[in-house]
């Protein structure tokens, strides 16, 4: 349970590139097919950055549609925390670049890095600089722009992610109130989910690495298993910490790492499908952007009422996982 001001949801935006590859066009690329991919993962197509957008590009229009959902200007903002595992540069921060060119001339600005549950980091974070008394209005942003960091060749891996960016301004006293959050790592086999190299164990410039270690590579077996076991434990523990049973929750928004994924751990919960916003089919996994790009899915087509409690859960590379649980 969070403890200090209240903090709340104000807005929320999203933003997709222009251009879709879909797994017809990808079957041309490597090789694979739509029935094998729609089979393991769910996922018809996926939006790829246009080769002049950065992440922060991306970040930009999702948040330039949170403070119009807000009905706020940049300069009203206090901080800004951006979730992402792929970074305009190593430094200066992706929140940096961002507070320039959304003209947000009165904040701070930082990046979170926890791979795919970076946003639900960044959200918690967030959440804290109010609680805390540090700021009023905080941008949180999950954005990604995955295909830059994503080996082409290996059909394993390549299908499975997309670009995007999404967005929430939460500010002290708001309504849609964050009640409750965990944040969970283990850190003893980073191999299963990891770029190797780009870092100082294995730096960029060291031209003899095997190229492949520059992009992102996964054992699948492993973080299905991982996943599963994780999303079902976080969504237990919400409604524990809320005093609620399972049957009272509203909806469930989770990091869209697989479809499979979400329908064992939905059929271990013994939950409903319609408990479960997914939208992978159309945009993959977009890592730390999935979760805002639902969630103002969800928000546009007014799927919440007032009351509802809504469950954030996501996990990822390191490993962490983490969930936050907000009343509607």
């Amino acid at each position: 349970m969070l403890s200090g001001k209240p903090v709340g949801i104000r807005g929320t935006g999203a933003y997709v590139p222009e251009t879709v590859l879909t797994n017809e066009q990808l079957s041309k690329m490597v090789d694979t097919s739509d029935e094998w991919i729609r089979s393991r993962t769910g996922i018809g197509q996926r939006h790829i950055a246009a080769t002049d957008q950065v992440t922060s590009d991306l970040a930009l229009v999702a948040a330039q549609r949170a403070l119009e959902a807000a009905g706020m200007k940049a300069d009203e903002l206090d901080m800004i925390v951006v979730g992402t595992a792929s970074p305009d540069y190593p430094f200066p921060s992706t929140g940096c670049r961002l507070q320039h060119k959304l003209g947000a001339t009165k904040c701070g600005a930082i990046d979170v890095s926890a791979a795919c549950t970076g946003f639900l980091y960044a959200f918690n974070a967030g959440a804290g600089f109010i609680a805390s008394g540090q700021a009023k209005n905080v941008l949180v942003i999950g954005a990604e722009v995955l295909s830059r960091i994503t080996d082409w060749t290996d059909r394993n891996s390549c299908v499975l992610f997309g670009d995007g960016a999404g967005a929430v301004i939460l500010s002290a006293g708001a309504p849609h109130r964050f009640v409750g959050t965990a944040m969970w790592s283990d850190g003893k086999d980073p191999e299963i989910l990891q770029i190797a190299a780009g870092g100082s164990v294995m730096p960029a410039s060291r031209r003899t690495v095997d190229e492949r270690k520059h992009y992102i590579t996964l054992r699948g077996r492993d973080v299905f298993r991982f996943a599963v076991t994780r999303m079902v434990e976080l969504v237990e523990a919400a409604v524990e910490a809320e005093g609620v049973k399972l049957s009272d929750i509203g909806l469930i928004i989770p990091h869209q790492v697989n479809a499979r994924i979400i329908e064992s751990a939905v059929a271990k919960l013994g939950l409903p499908p319609e408990k479960i916003f997914c939208n992978i089919e159309r945009f993959g996994n977009t890592s730390t952007a999935s979760v805002p790009i639902a969630l103002d899915e969800v928000v546009r087509k007014g799927m919440l009422k007032e009351g509802d409690l809504v469950v954030f859960v996501a996990f990822g590379g390191g490993l962490t996982w983490a969930s936050a649980t907000v009343r509607w």
